[in-house]
């Protein structure tokens, strides 16, 4: 076969990533290359005359093993030069097929079937092996780091954030539970879905009309067929299997490839010099800036969120894809093709991103000391809101304005919440007894460091992160 210098191919997935990513993109190739795609043909075109031999009573061994050959060891090279004389891709497969065969098997390549009854079966039968195989346990890598910090940290207090500005007071654990929950979702599905893929083998139009011509129940044929291939046959099809089943498992792909590239952003602003609050692992080799010696640039966070800028809009063409008029037309026949490189370039990011979380910490005293100036111009101003709230239990139908003046004058006179709050003395004391009330450990002192108001983050993060890691066994 041809070979070429990768630095001649044309797609960045085949030169700059196979080399960054070589042991993801090995993997993807053993099942959505050009090469694993022909003999994925070649295997469904095998399954179909064994299943034409089982009906008739005479498979044997012998015959499964040759053709289980000739489907492993297909030729991409001769078939596409015989797809040259041909014009038509199946039918270069099969002529190239029915000169590896016997005699006897020959006439049963192909017989009874149209081109999509193995286009379509085969490349669900990529979809699922590439999605069990590769993408699915890179996913869960992914999810296992995610819950480790989730769980390691789960105690580690930090300003929580809402709009670009400092909120009440969370745990790092926290921030990174919102990723297991949503991630593991999407993982389940993406498996559950890759294993609902289906084949068919029903003729031009999926009315059975040349299986009939074969055998009294085509049915039968077809779900032998697809059983070879473990599959189930599809409940309709036309010339195609009913394209739904690729799209939602393409859509939820791009779920999770969303919900990666939200963490990507996450992560990346946390690393900003003004925040500080994370760090990715730096090579000592490692070169952050071409002129700035000391910069430790976010970027592999920054790779994953421009591959999702890359491959998301693809699915506008899955969408486009699920339309063909009357029983089929071709209009799928090149779109299709880039699904490789979607799955590709998701698969590629989810590595990218176990790089990134496989080594990161949590900047513990960036975070203090984050949270401890937190509130604006207030220090301990993120407060506010339990003041306000207790105030509530204790009975006060204006707590928030009476909250919302003592922050004003903690800020004009440059003081602390909590310095201010304890002056004011009839509203701290009924505070503080609505922090008895609730059993808090110290309540006059409860005020003093925001990281005393964290809630229930700590122990729905660990929850959060057990529950995931079982999951994704």
């Amino acid at each position: 076969m041809e070979t070429r210098n990768i630095f001649e191919n044309l797609s960045c997935i085949d030169h700059r990533y196979s080399l960054s990513e070589a042991s993801v993109f090995e993997g993807l190739s053993k099942y959505i290359s050009e090469e694993a795609s022909i003999r994925s043909c070649a295997k469904c075109e095998a399954a179909l005359v064994k299943a034409h031999l089982k009906m008739r009573g005479n498979l044997t061994d012998a015959a499964v093993k040759k053709l289980d050959e000739v489907a492993e060891n297909i030729d991409p090279q001769e078939v596409y030069a015989e797809e040259e004389k041909t014009k038509h891709n199946i039918r270069a497969l099969v002529n190239v097929m029915k000169t590896k065969v016997d005699s006897e098997i020959g006439p049963l390549i192909h017989l009874g079937a149209t081109s999509v009854d193995i286009l379509d079966t085969a490349l669900s039968c990529r979809m699922r092996d590439v999605t069990k195989n590769v993408v699915l346990p890179e996913l869960k890598t992914l999810e296992k780091y995610l819950c480790e910090i989730a769980e390691r940290e789960c105690a580690t207090p930090q300003v929580g954030r809402t709009h670009g500005q400092h909120a009440v007071p969370i745990t790092f654990g926290w921030s990174i539970a919102e990723f297991v929950s949503r991630l593991g979702k999407s993982i389940l599905r993406i498996e559950e879905l890759s294993n609902q893929l289906v084949g068919k083998l029903a003729g031009p139009v999926g009315s059975y009309n040349g299986p009939s011509m074969i055998v009294k129940d085509p049915e039968e044929l077809e779900r032998m067929y697809v059983g070879f291939l473990g599959l189930q046959p599809s409940e309709y099809s036309n010339q195609l299997v009913e394209p739904e089943y690729v799209l939602r498992l393409l859509l939820e792909m791009n779920v999770a490839f969303g919900i990666i590239a939200n963490l990507a952003d996450d992560l990346r602003n946390l690393q900003r010099s003004e925040i500080g609050e994370v760090f990715e692992y730096f090579a000592a080799t490692q070169v952050g800036s071409s002129t700035m010696p000391q910069k430790r640039n976010p970027w592999n966070s920054e790779h994953v969120k421009s591959l999702w800028k890359a491959m998301c809009p693809r699915v506008i063409t899955f969408y486009m894809d699920q339309i063909s008029e009357h029983q089929r037309d071709l209009t799928n026949s090149a779109s299709q093709r880039f699904i490789s490189d979607y799955v590709s370039g998701f698969t590629m990011a989810v590595a990218r991103m176990n790089s990134v979380v496989k080594g990161l910490q949590a900047d513990k005293e960036g975070m203090a000391r984050n949270l401890e100036n937190a509130g604006g111009k207030v220090k301990g101003g993120v407060l506010a809101e339990p003041a306000y709230i207790l105030l509530g239990e204790a009975g006060y139908n204006d707590g928030h304005e009476i909250i919302r003046k003592i922050t004003l004058e903690a800020e004009q006179s440059g003081k602390t919440f909590f310095e201010v709050l304890k002056t004011h003395e009839k509203e701290f004391k009924d505070i503080t007894a609505q922090l008895e009330k609730l059993g808090v450990e110290n309540p006059a002192n409860f005020f003093e460091h925001p990281s005393n108001y964290c809630g229930l983050a700590a122990v729905k993060s660990k929850r959060l992160a057990q529950k995931y890691a079982e999951l994704m066994k």
